[in-house]
């Protein structure tokens, strides 16, 4: 354990700071101010001998939280970045996108503000890599075995990863140009920049992980024709159909999902020229959904220099406190302000569109809206309160009803949940023998860390299925049941 006395030493829960609003909008860098670590060490202290640690309850990874909480506070950041990767992959991503469910179930988190641990797993990831502690592990004897992972977010390459140190060959396939998957083209370089993922894959290179960027599985290869090259396959496609808004107007010029928004800014940011990119410059933006994709829509809308940016959402406000019916160690449902909302805009709840308006030419001008009320259990607008709001731009954020799987159903006879989640056993094997699924593709949209943990449960299965054993760890069974978001 950590200090014995040091929650009541240092009974403030203290984070970085985030850089000044005018300068953070000027660039794309990471909002937040480099950490002390000196305060680090201290907020490190704060995790108390609880006894029984919840937060390996709240933690999908069940990450050895208390274990490297110590070892930070004692100043053993080598020992403690060991401790971190002996159940999570890549804490440098789950440090910067994980909402920290760990942090809901802490036991100071009772009746005093949680211990930092978001933050003090960053602060490892990121004093390892900048002293040089993370090094490749290639395996010490090949199996022999192959294996192709379809996806290169965090689900497929923590799969790729667990299974290349076990010996196999593994390659890992992405219809994008550039290996990442939404850590590349749906994540902002303000939340996280691509510095950190490009390091990661230069160390599963080494590793001897392949990647093969710009093949479209089903398309370029056949399902069935990857599944004759190797000995097993894993999808890790994730959740990348987006949910739509099917009302008057929807056609209009300037409506669009707000997947096609993020990854043209993203290609811009890397470098590439985007023709015909959607820019917020000069216009009044709509963002519609009130979750991280609508936050990262309007962060990204700040910094290309939007006259305005209204944020909409039909459900109710969430408390600022833990509400009664979310108790602890449950991950309540709180009013959060991002980085993003910070930077301006407004925000507003209990909203209905109506009807998207449009000009001569037939780009949206604004879009028609109503409070909401309750009718046979369903939001719909109230009649009489109807009112436009002015848009130039309107972003659709209203997240993802599942998989891309005409292919998947066509070409592999795979069957889907009712859900829409392709369907896999208690092993995340599919019908196909061979054929596993790993993270969204088969949960449904969930979080950064269940992708992790679910791409590492995988690739013990895989493992598992090809030598007839396993050393790889199982952190969790799968599940059909989506994560509220």
């Amino acid at each position: 354990m950590a200090d014995p006395k040091g929650f009541l030493k240092v009974p403030e829960r203290e984070l970085p700071k985030r850089r000044p609003v005018p300068v953070r909008i000027m660039d794309w860098k990471e909002v937040y101010e480099q950490s002390d670590p000196a305060t680090v060490r201290k907020q490190a202290g704060r995790c108390m001998d609880c006894g029984i640690p919840f937060c390996h309850q709240g933690c999908p990874l069940g990450n050895l939280i208390p274990e490297w909480n110590d070892l930070m506070w004692r100043g053993e950041g080598r020992s403690a970045i060991e401790r971190l990767h002996a159940t999570n992959n890549f804490p440098e991503f789950t440090g910067r996108l994980c909402p920290a469910p760990c942090e809901s179930s802490c036991v100071l988190g009772i009746n005093q503000p949680a211990v930092t641990i978001k933050q003090v797993e960053v602060s490892i990831i990121d004093q390892a890599f900048a002293n040089g502690w993370v090094e490749s592990h290639p395996p010490e004897r090949l199996t022999g075995k192959t294996v192709a992972v379809v996806g290169s977010g965090p689900a497929g390459l923590a799969a790729a990863q667990q299974l290349t140190r076990a010996g196999h060959t593994v390659a890992v396939y992405e219809r994008d140009d550039r290996i990442g998957g939404l850590l590349r083209y749906g994540i902002p370089d303000f939340k996280m920049e691509k510095k950190h993922l490009d390091i990661r894959l230069k160390q599963m290179q080494d590793e001897g992980t392949r990647f093969r960027a710009g093949v479209n599985i089903g398309v370029d290869i056949s399902w069935d024709e990857l599944r004759a090259r190797y000995d097993a396959v894993v999808i890790a496609t994730g959740a990348m159909v987006p949910r739509d808004l099917p009302i008057p107007g929807r056609d209009f010029s300037g409506v669009h999902f707000a997947m096609e928004y993020l990854v043209q800014a993203n290609r811009v940011g890397a470098g590439d020229t985007v023709s015909d990119q959607i820019t917020a410059e000069d216009k009044h933006v709509v963002v519609l959904g009130g979750g991280d994709t609508g936050a990262d829509c309007i962060g990204t809308a700040h910094r290309q220099g939007a006259a305005s940016v209204t944020n909409l959402a039909i459900g109710t406000q969430p408390a600022g406190e833990r509400p009664e019916h979310q108790p602890w160690p449950m991950m309540p449902t709180l009013f959060e302000v991002a980085s993003a909302h910070e930077e301006g805009g407004n925000r507003e709840y209990l909203v209905s569109t109506v009807e998207f308006l449009s000009n001569e030419a037939g780009e949206v001008r604004a879009i028609r809206v109503a409070e909401t009320e309750f009718v046979d259990g369903r939001r719909v607008p109230k009649s009489g309160t109807e009112r436009e709001i002015p848009a130039d731009l309107v972003l659709l954020a209203l997240g993802f009803t599942g998989p891309e799987g005409e292919t998947l159903e066509s070409q592999f006879q795979l069957p889907f949940t009712g859900r829409g989640n392709v369907a896999r056993e208690h092993d995340y094997q599919t019908n196909q023998p061979g054929v596993f699924v790993a993270g969204d593709a088969g949960r449904g949209q969930s979080l950064i860390v269940w992708a992790i943990a679910e791409g590492r449960a995988a690739a013990s299965a895989v493992d598992q299925y090809l030598e007839g054993e396993t050393q790889l760890p199982f952190p969790v069974r799968p599940t059909d049941q989506p994560i509220s978001l």
